[in-house]
């Protein structure tokens, strides 16, 4: 396998293979494929054929995509649609939020998806954050820890890999990173206290990938936003936390990155910094430039090199550990799930 193409995660433009596609894929092997509403919106019969052609590429990538419940939900009828975390946070229950996972996680595998980036571990603290605000469980660290974490065993129980987000926490922000840069003030002693609760819970359950935020903690003495900190990867996340699993950039292409660096750069400086991977949503384009960026580097620079193949063991190990899930499916639409997000309120 590509060690380079490993670690990018890249978006393809639609519903089916077309042939300059299939070409860019072929010769950027990426390690995995993030579907979008573009590439799903064709019906369940395309979209399993879409599954099954990414799979049988001669990397075998695994195939991904954001299915939170709530507003972030790429799937529509026959997949079960079942409301925010923040409605899952009210009943404070952390076996209804395992069976909310497990359900989610059964009708992804049913189609053959590989990875959910899911569940959010964001703890709410800014109630004017609008780019989390329902995705998050709510306001109490300990809450979040509890459901997020019951989260992560509900997706494994179900068979698919899952990815918690947004690492250290993107729940104290006004800003949409999306669009721009957001900042947080708040200490790293306070972070500890409250962001960093999540996380370390979804690690002790054994949650194979995080999804770093596109946010600078400037109380805590950081000048670039967290996935190209190596104090909140290497320091926090591996010497305090303890995370050996894949650590992947939230997308390259949003507005909080445009503001300080091209995609290139950015994957470049992330993975320097202690990322596994990069995501790259939008254009194959983009998803060119990251790649021959991380090649050049790997090419030019031993220590670089050196990151890029233990961010590859990373990425096998995580393949490993998909291979040995038991996938539990269903058929669709399943009423028994139907009937679990009905009675949500």
């Amino acid at each position: 396998m590509n060690s380079v193409g490993t670690l990018i995660t890249m978006g393809i433009p639609g519903p089916q293979l077309d042939a300059a596609t299939r070409e860019t894929l072929e010769q950027i092997q990426p390690g995995c494929i993030i579907l979008f509403r573009r590439n799903v919106d064709r019906g369940i019969d395309v979209l399993r054929r879409l599954i099954d052609e990414l799979h049988q590429l001669p990397w075998a990538p695994l195939v991904a995509i954001d299915h939170e419940g709530g507003r972030v939900m790429r799937l529509s009828e026959p997949f079960t649609h079942f409301p925010p975390a923040a409605v899952i946070g009210k009943h404070r229950d952390a076996a209804l939020a395992r069976d909310v996972a497990f359900a989610m996680g059964r009708e992804l595998a049913s189609v053959g998806l590989d990875l959910v980036y899911a569940p959010v571990l964001d703890t709410l603290t800014c109630a004017t954050n609008s780019v989390i605000g329902d995705r998050s469980f709510g306001s109490d660290p300990e809450l979040v820890a509890q459901l997020g974490s019951a989260q992560v065993r509900g997706f494994r129980a179900a068979g698919i890999l899952c990815c918690g987000k947004h690492f250290p926490g993107h729940g104290d922000t006004e800003v949409d990173s999306h669009f721009d840069l957001p900042q947080v003030e708040a200490s790293f002693e306070v972070l500890q206290e409250r962001e960093l609760v999540p996380f370390g819970a979804a690690i002790e359950a054994a949650v194979p990938m995080l999804m770093t935020a596109h946010v600078v903690y400037s109380g805590a003495g950081s000048r670039v936003p967290a996935g190209l900190d190596p104090f909140f990867l290497h320091t926090v996340l591996r010497e305090q936390l303890r995370f050996t699993g894949v650590v992947l950039t939230d997308d390259l292409e949003m507005g909080a990155i445009d503001r300080i660096a091209s995609p290139a750069e950015a994957a470049v400086q992330a993975i320097a910094a202690g990322a596994d991977g990069v995501l790259v949503c939008e254009t194959t384009a983009a998803a060119l430039t990251v790649w021959r960026a991380l090649g050049d580097a790997a090419r030019n620079q031993p220590d670089f090199q050196a990151r890029v193949t233990g961010a590859h063991q990373r990425w096998e190990t995580l393949r490993q550990q998909h291979s040995t899930l038991l996938r539990s499916t269903c058929e669709l639409p399943c009423r028994e799930h139907q009937r679990l997000a009905g009675s949500l309120r």
